[in-house]
This record gives C-alpha cells, sequence and structure tokens, in this order.
C-alpha cells in the first residue's frame, strides 16, 4: 500500500507518558531504539546501508537468527534497505540520509533523498520482465510504506515498515 501518511495507521500502543498510562507502564514501554547513516557523498552506498542496518540488527538481538522466522525477518529488512536506497541513487539524484528505528513490534526504515519523482510499484507487475521490481518487494515484504515530503524543501524520504520478529 502506497500512502502519503508520515506514518503508517497500525497499533503501536500508547506513547509514552500518554495520559492515563497506569503508574507500572513505565516498566513495560516500549523502548524505540534509532540510527542515522548519512549516505551524501558516499560510494557503495547500497552495500554500505546493508551493513549498518545488518549492525543494527545485530546490536538489537535479530541477529543473529535464532529460528528460519527469524533469520527470514532479518533478510527481508536488509532487501528492503537495498532496495529503497537503490531506488533513490537510480531516480532521485541518490540518497542523502538512512534511518532505522525499532521497538518491540515495528522496525521503520527510511531512505531520505534529493528527487522529486513519487516510487509506486510497476503495474502490471510483470515477474519476467527485468527492472522495476523494487517496490513491488518493497509492498510485499512490508506491513506498510509511503513518502514524506517536506513542503518548501527539495526531496522526499520513503518510508517502510516490517513487523519484529517474534
Amino acid at each position: 500500500m502506497s500512502t502519503t501518511r508520515p506514518f503508517s495507521p497500525g497499533d503501536r500502543g500508547p506513547e509514552p507518558g500518554a495520559a492515563g498510562e497506569a503508574p507500572h507502564a513505565a516498566a513495560t514501554r516500549t523502548v524505540r531504539q534509532v540510527r542515522r547513516l548519512s549516505l551524501n557523498g558516499a560510494s557503495g552506498v547500497v552495500p554500505l546501508a546493508r551493513d549498518f542496518t545488518r549492525q543494527a540488527l545485530y546490536d538489537w538481538g535479530w541477529l543473529p537468527a535464532t529460528g528460519a522466522d527469524q533469520r527470514a525477518a532479518a533478510e527481508d529488512v536488509l532487501l528492503v534497505v537495498s532496495e529503497l536506497v537503490t531506488n533513490a541513487c537510480l531516480h532521485a539524484e541518490g540518497a542523502d540520509e538512512l534511518w532505522v528505528g525499532c521497538d518491540n513490534k515495528v522496525l521503520r526504515l527510511e531512505v531520505s533523498d534529493r528527487g522529486t519523482g513519487q516510487p509506486a510499484p510497476r503495474t502490471p507487475h510483470r515477474a519476467g520482465r527485468p527492472g522495476g521490481h523494487g517496490m513491488f518487494i518493497v509492498q510485499r515484504l512490508c506491513l506498510d510504506w509511503g513518502v514524506v515530503r517536506t513542503p518548501g524543501e527539495a526531496g522526499k524520504t520513503v518510508w517502510a515498515e516490517l513487523a519484529a520478529p517474534s
């Protein structure tokens, strides 16, 4: 689902410090971990972004995978990072920054670029046709994805969210 919402509609639970939060809720709050990588002017940005994301997954306990589901979830994240960064390089004058954030439920990826175009899965998708599969892959693997633009500023941020492994 391609959207222009800055955030997905999914329920992430109450925000920390929300009104009416029970006193014991502080112990069960969702902790968001965030990493940022500047890609502006870097060479080899796709492998750089994958390595950076892989290290975050190790640091956050997604890797080494303890089972097939966790391994598949980590591989999906790395594939989506590759597709988002590749699209920024091919269609949007290059990627500026990769942002990776994770809480107990969702891993969010954001790739900022200088492009004016609107990413979209190729329709109709033809599996045998070379190229053009990036956003189709993102759409299939992610809970949701979208584009955020800041009025008056060049470029955009393409975001995608994947479910955290259980």
